[in-house]
This record gives structure tokens, C-alpha cells and sequence, in this order.
């Protein structure tokens, strides 16, 4: 990610600090997510583009050769073997600017994590 110039309100202006080609990405992240999660909210938390849905959802950022994507690490575990092809960190996987997004495992991740938050939240009342 280039240098932040200021605090950022939306998802728009954060997309808005980078490049052309990686807005692309971005915009397309966020379209995924959408549709995945229509009822989802967008924010911004820990400085990032942020997903809630009866909490945290997932978060994705920007940076210089990847896309960031942070599904909560039960995202991650639950994916673990479609996920091994791409460097992971602990609540973290990274998306090569290079290559297009993976749309269908993107999509299923978020439909998890929003099954899980329902669960959660039904298990609350």
C-alpha cells in the first residue's frame, strides 16, 4: 500500500490511495464479499476495509503485490487445504496482484464465516 495520506472514512477513499490495477482488485474483493454476504455492513476497523454481520465478518486490504484477506482465523482453518497454494499468515491470506482473485473459494469463506456469525448470534438469544 502506498502511504497513507490521512484517515479514511470509507472503503472508497482506501481504494482511492492505490494504483489503478490494484482498485481493480479491491473493487472486485468487495464486489465478492457483497455477494456472498448481502446483508453484511460495510466499516473500516483496525485501519482497514471491514465486513460485520453480527460481528466481525472479515476484513481484505490493499498492498504492493497482494490483496490482503482476513476471514477470522476459523475462515482460514476451515479452508486450509483449498488455501494451500497461497502464503498464509495466522488470520491472514494474501492474493497475488498477478493472478485473479479465486471468486468461488473467496465466496464460499465468507458464506462460512456469515453462517458461523448467525449461529453465534442465534445461540446468544
Amino acid at each position: 500500500m502506498e502511504e497513507k495520506p490521512g484517515k479514511f472514512t470509507s472503503i472508497d477513499e482506501y481504494i482511492a490511495l492505490f494504483p489503478p490495477e490494484t482498485q481493480v482488485r479491491l473493487r472486485e474483493m468487495r464486489a465478492i464479499i457483497h455477494a456472498a454476504a448481502p446483508g453484511a455492513q460495510e466499516t473500516i476497523s483496525y485501519g482497514m476495509p471491514a465486513f460485520r454481520l453480527h460481528g466481525q465478518l472479515c476484513f481484505f486490504g490493499g498492498f504492493k503485490k497482494h490483496i490482503g484477506f482476513y476471514p477470522i482465523p476459523s475462515g482460514l482453518t476451515a479452508f486450509e487445504q483449498e488455501l494451500a497454494g497461497y502464503t498464509r499468515g495466522k488470520g491472514s491470506v494474501q492474493f497475488p496482484l498477478d493472478q485473479p482473485l479465486p471468486a468461488a473459494l473467496i465466496t464460499r469463506i465468507v458464506q462460512f464465516r456469515a453462517e458461523e456469525n448467525l449461529r453465534k448470534a442465534a445461540q446468544k438469544k
